[in-house]
C-alpha cells in the first residue's frame, strides 16, 4: 500500500512543531522589524502597521471561521475513517475561500486611498495597495493548512510559515531600504516593506499546493462516502459564519478604536499630525511585543481543536478533558512569565531594541508595562475560545470578544482624551478588554462543561507563583546591572538570562510539569520515566 503522506501527530507533538516554527519566525521577524523601524522611522512604521490593521479585518473575514470549521469536520471524518469526506470538505472550503479572497483583494486594492483617508493616515495608501494581493493568496494558503491541520499534521503549516517569514525578510527589508535610499519617501518605503508579505503568501501557496497534491492522491484510493457538496458547504458555513461575523466585528471595532484614538490625540489633546504619528508608532511597536507571547499560544489552540474533536467523536470525554488540562498548564507556563517579564523589564527592553531616549521612554515604558499584564489575559482568552469551539460552541466566544471590543472602545475614548494620559490610555483599554472577555469565558465554560470543565484557576496557581518569583529576580537584576553596566543590551539580556534560570528552577521545584503532559510529547514515555525516576 502507498505510504500515507499525511502523518498524524499528538496534541503536544503538533504544538511543539508549530511552536518551533513560531520561534524561528519570530527570530526572522526580529531581523525584519527592528532594522525596518530604523529605516523608515516611527512615522513609516505607523503607515506599515496601519496597512496591517486594514489587512487584518479582511484577513479575519477570510480566514477566521473556515479553518476552525475545516479542522473540526476533517477531524470528525478521519476519526470515522471517511477519507472521501476529507477531500470533499477541502473542496467545499476552497470554493468559499476563493470567493472571499477575490472580493477582499479587489476591495483593498481599489479602495486603498479611501481606506487610508478613513484611518486618518493618508500616506499609508502605498502600503495598503502593496498588501492587497496577499488576501487572496492567504485564503488559498488557509485552505491547504486547514486540510493538514484537521488531520493533526502541523508540519506543512510550519514550513509554509517559515517560507513566508523569509520572503518578508529578504524582499520586504530589501525593498524598503532601496526605496528609502533612492527616493527618501517614507510612505513608499513602507509600501516596499510590506511587499515582502505579499510575495511570501504566493510562495507559501505554491509549496502547500505541491504537498496537497500528494496527500489528496493518497486519500483518493482510501474509500469512504462523501456527503453532497452543497450539504458540506452548508455545514462548513454553519460553523464558520458565527465565528467570522464575530471576529470581523471585533476587527471592525478595533479599526474604529484606532480611528478614535488618533482623533482624540489630535482633537481632545491637541497634538499635531506628526506628533500623533510618532506616538502611534511607539504604541504600535509595543503592540508588536505584546503580540509575541500570543504567537506561541496559537500553536496550542490550533493543535487542540482536532485533538479534542477526535476524542469527542469517539465518545471519549476523559481524553478530551486531559488534553484541555494539559493545554491550560502549558499555556500558563508560557504566557505568565512572558507577560510578567514584559511588564517588569519594559524599560530595558525598549532601550535595547529601539534605543529610545527619555522622552520616548516616558511614553513607551508605561504602555509596555500595561500590555505585559494584558498578555496573560490574552493568552487565556485564546485558549478558552479554542476549547469552546472544539466542543461545538462557536457563537459564545465571539459574542464575548465583541463585548470586550466595545469595552475597549469606551475605555479608550474616555482615557486617551485626557491630556495627562493621551496614548497611555490605549493599553489600559486593551487590558480592560481582555479581562472582560476571560471573565465571561470562564463563566460560560463552567456552565457548558460542568464537571468536565478544565480547572483553569487552580492550574494557574503554581505557574503564577513561579512567574512572580521570576519577575522579582528580573527586576532586581536589571536594577543592579543598570548601576554597573553601561550597555543597555547587556543589562537587559543579563536580567532575562537570570530570570530564565530562576523560572526553570521554580518550575522543577513546584513540579508544575506532570507525567501526563510528558506522555503527549514526542518520545513522551521516555521523558515521563525519566521524571518519575528523578
Amino acid at each position: 500500500m502507498k505510504e500515507q503522506p499525511v502523518q498524524r501527530q499528538s496534541f503536544l507533538h503538533g504544538a511543539a512543531i508549530l511552536a518551533l516554527a513560531t520561534a524561528l519566525i519570530k527570530l526572522i521577524g526580529a531581523c525584519y522589524k527592528l532594522p525596518l523601524g530604523n529605516i523608515i522611522g516611527d512615522a513609516g512604521y505607523g503607515y506599515f502597521t496601519q496597512a496591517y490593521d486594514i489587512y487584518s479585518v479582511l484577513l479575519t473575514i477570510s480566514t477566521a471561521g473556515l479553518p476552525v470549521a475545516m479542522s473540526r469536520m476533517i477531524s470528525e471524518a478521519q476519526a470515522l475513517g471517511n477519507h472521501a469526506q476529507i477531500r470533499r470538505v477541502y473542496k467545499a472550503s476552497l470554493y468559499v475561500f476563493l470567493t472571499i479572497g477575490v472580493a477582499g483583494s479587489g476591495g483593498m486594492l481599489l479602495l486603498c486611498r479611501q481606506l487610508a483617508h478613513f484611518m486618518e493616515q493618508d500616506n499609508a495608501w502605498p502600503a495598503i495597495a502593496a498588501l492587497s494581493p496577499a488576501v487572496l493568496f492567504v485564503c488559498v494558503v488557509s485552505s491547504f493548512r486547514g486540510f493538514f491541520q484537521g488531520q493533526s499534521n502541523m508540519t506543512p503549516t510550519s514550513v509554509s510559515q517559515v517560507i513566508e517569514a523569509l520572503c518578508k525578510l529578504l524582499i520586504g527589508l530589501g525593498a524598503a531600504w532601496i526605496v528609502m535610499d533612492q527616493t527618501g519617501d517614507v510612505a513608499l518605503a513602507a509600501g516596499g516593506a510590506i511587499l515582502g508579505v505579499t510575495v511570501g503568501t504566493v510562495v507559501s501557496a505554491a509549496y502547500l499546493g505541491a504537498k496537497h497534491r500528494a496527500a489528496s492522491a493518497y486519500l483518493t484510493g482510501q474509500g469512504g462516502e462523501a456527503k453532497p457538496l452543497g450539504l458540506t458547504i452548508r455545514q462548513l458555513l454553519a460553523i464558520a459564519i458565527p465565528i467570522t461575523v464575530g471576529a470581523a466585528g471585533l476587527q471592525l471595532i478595533n479599526l474604529v478604536d484606532t480611528k478614535i484614538v488618533l482623533a482624540q490625540l489630535k482633537g481632545a489633546v491637541g497634538f499635531s499630525q506628526a506628533q500623533t504619528d510618532n506616538l502611534k508608532g511607539i504604541y504600535n511597536f509595543c503592540q508588536t511585543l505584546f503580540n509575541l507571547p500570543a504567537a506561541f499560544i496559537v500553536p496550542i489552540t490550533v493543535s487542540i481543536i482536532p485533538s479534542i474533536t477526535n476524542f469527542l467523536t469517539m465518545k471519549n470525554g476523559r481524553g478530551a478533558w486531559q488534553i484541555e488540562e494539559s493545554a491550560v498548564r502549558i499555556t500558563a507556563l508560557l504566557g505568565l512569565p512572558c507577560g510578567i517579564g514584559l511588564a517588569v523589564l519594559s524599560r530595558p527592553i525598549l532601550v535595547m531594541l529601539r534605543h529610545y531616549g527619555e522622552a520616548q521612554l516616558a511614553t513607551g515604558v508605561p504602555i509596555l508595562t500595561i500590555l505585559g499584564v494584558a498578555v496573560i489575559f490574552n493568552c487565556l482568552v485564546l485558549l478558552t475560545n479554542a476549547i469552546m469551539q472544539a466542543h461545538g460552541n462557536v457563537t459564545t466566544p465571539l459574542i464575548h470578544m465583541l463585548l470586550g471590543g466595545i469595552v475597549k472602545v469606551v475605555v479608550n475614548y474616555a482615557l486617551v482624551g485626557i491630556p495627562s494620559l493621551n496614548i497611555i490610555g490605549a493599553p489600559i483599554g486593551t487590558l480592560s478588554c481582555y479581562i472582560a472577555i476571560i471573565t465571561l469565558n470562564l463563566i460560560a465554560m463552567r456552565r457548558m462543561l460542568g464537571t468536565r470543565c478544565p480547572r483553569i484557576l487552580r492550574t494557574l496557581a503554581k505557574p503564577l507563583l513561579a512567574s512572580l518569583v521570576m519577575g522579582a529576580a528580573a527586576w532586581a537584576a536589571a536594577g543592579l546591572l543598570g548601576r554597573f553596566v553601561p550597555s543597555g543590551a547587556v543589562c537587559c539580556l543579563g536580567a532575562i538570562a537570570l530570570a530564565g534560570v530562576v523560572y526553570c528552577v521554580m518550575v522543577l521545584a513546584l513540579r508544575i510539569i506532570t507525567l501526563e503532559d510528558c506522555m503527549l510529547l514526542p518520545k513522551g514515555e521516555k521523558i515521563a520515566r525519566f521524571l518519575k525516576i528523578h
